[in-house]
């Protein structure tokens, strides 16, 4: 099995529609958290989201039909074709991957929800005025695989087209994923990362399950990650991929290189208590060091998933100690929700795109507004920015239905 490396990063979030600009914006404690715009939330005690505005699909995607391209797909395609541009890859490219080994570029996609405006939308119509009111080009986007497959005509993707749905976790189990097809041989280049709309139907499902900042009657929203008055999390939008491609391959075309996938881990936990939450972070954290052939010391820095959530967040750090032991006490720690926001299956992207701006630079964003929770374990978490000497970043998540996820990036430097 040879190497994964990442060749190419594409991101459209609340604070950025660039990895550089996304990381410079983190690097400042710059939140994306606004009152929002897309529709109305009276009535809801909730009213922050990390919303991604102006958002002018043209202006990315030039002039051609968008017509049958909803939120969702628009929002992957601007990052898809960030993440294609950056990693220098043509249909020249394409052609002669095809000829040589007959492995085509393909996509891995990570969403908890895909297009659920416009699956909501459509089934609304059908309902309220019949089968035939019910338009055909929403009924193209009413299943969770409709924007990897609006990419894939978009950009003349021919390999394999998979969706991974796993809640929170989305984003970093596309990259696990995408890698094992790499390291196994069944493909050379893959894109891998997520993408989530925000909407009215998914933001009062989480308000109303008790899940969003300010949701059970706080009156305050206080959607910090790891903080002692955390009260649940602000929901966002966003894309983010990376280009995965296999180390000779990405060589042989000249790829610029930008860093590499190291090793992955996940597992589950099928009860939703901290005995089983912490267990299967852990689980998965372990199994991401093994899989990279690393000990706990040679991890530089944490990108937790954390995100507000009472529970969640405890149980993460929880897991987390559990698996590196005392190295957890004083590794540096980011939380990128603090300033995105719960981008769902988008998150992950987020996370591995961020932390390759840390690798490159050694800045590891700081959690604006922190005031640890005293019950926390890891101390490494802070309000400011930190410069760090960085050649090996760990990314965790944790989903609100049980799925743990943990991948592990390198430098090449």
């Amino acid at each position: 099995m040879g190497g994964v490396v990442i060749t190419g990063a594409g991101v459209l979030s609340c604070v950025a529609d660039s990895p550089p600009g996304l990381h410079a914006a983190l690097r400042e404690g710059r939140s994306g958290l606004k009152p929002i715009e897309l529709f109305s939330t009276e009535g809801l005690g909730c009213r922050q989201a990390g919303e991604i505005r102006p958002f002018e699909p043209r202006d990315y995607l030039g002039e051609r039909n968008l017509r049958p391209i909803d939120r969702t797909s628009r929002l992957l395609l601007v990052a898809a074709g960030q993440a294609l541009k950056a990693a220098g890859y043509t249909a020249e490219d394409a052609a002669m991957s095809e000829k040589r080994s007959e492995k085509e570029l393909g996509l891995v996609l990570g969403t908890t929800f895909c297009s659920v405006r416009t699956i909501a939308e459509f089934d609304r119509r059908g309902l309220q005025l019949g089968p035939s009111y019910a338009s055909p080009f929403d009924f193209a986007n009413s299943v969770i695989n409709a924007a990897a497959g609006q990419a894939a005509i978009w950009f003349g993707l021919r390999g394999s087209n998979t969706t991974v749905s796993a809640g929170e976790a989305s984003g970093l189990a596309a990259i696990a994923h995408a890698a094992d097809q790499i390291r196994g041989g069944r493909a050379d280049a893959l894109l891998a990362g997520g993408v989530e709309e925000l909407c009215f139907e998914s933001f009062v499902g989480h308000f109303r399950a008790g899940r969003l900042c300010g949701s059970r009657g706080e009156g305050e929203e206080v959607p910090i990650p790891l903080h002692a008055r955390r009260n649940g999390f602000a929901l966002a939008e966003g894309a983010a991929l990376l280009m995965l491609e296999d180390a000779a391959s990405a060589a042989e075309r000249g790829a610029p290189v930008l860093g590499e996938v190291l090793g992955h881990g996940s597992a589950f936990a099928p009860r939703r208590t901290q005995e089983d939450a912490a267990g299967a972070v852990a689980r998965a954290v372990r199994l991401a060091l093994a899989d990279a052939g690393l000990g706990t010391e040679d991890v530089d820095c944490l990108s937790v998933s954390a995100n507000g959530s009472v529970d969640g967040d405890l149980w993460e750090a929880l897991g987390i100690s559990e698996a590196l032991g005392p190295r957890a006490a004083d590794l540096p720690v980011t939380a990128i929700k603090s300033m995105l926001g719960e981008a769902l299956g988008a998150s992950g992207g987020l996370q591995a795109v961020a932390l390759l701006g840390t690798l490159a630079d050694g800045a590891l964003p700081g959690i604006p507004g922190l005031d640890l929770d005293d019950d926390i374990p890891l101390h490494g978490a802070g309000g400011s920015i930190r410069r760090i000497t960085a050649r090996r970043a760990l990314a965790t998540a944790l989903s609100t239905d049980g799925h743990a996820f943990a991948v592990i990036l390198g430098s090449l430097s």
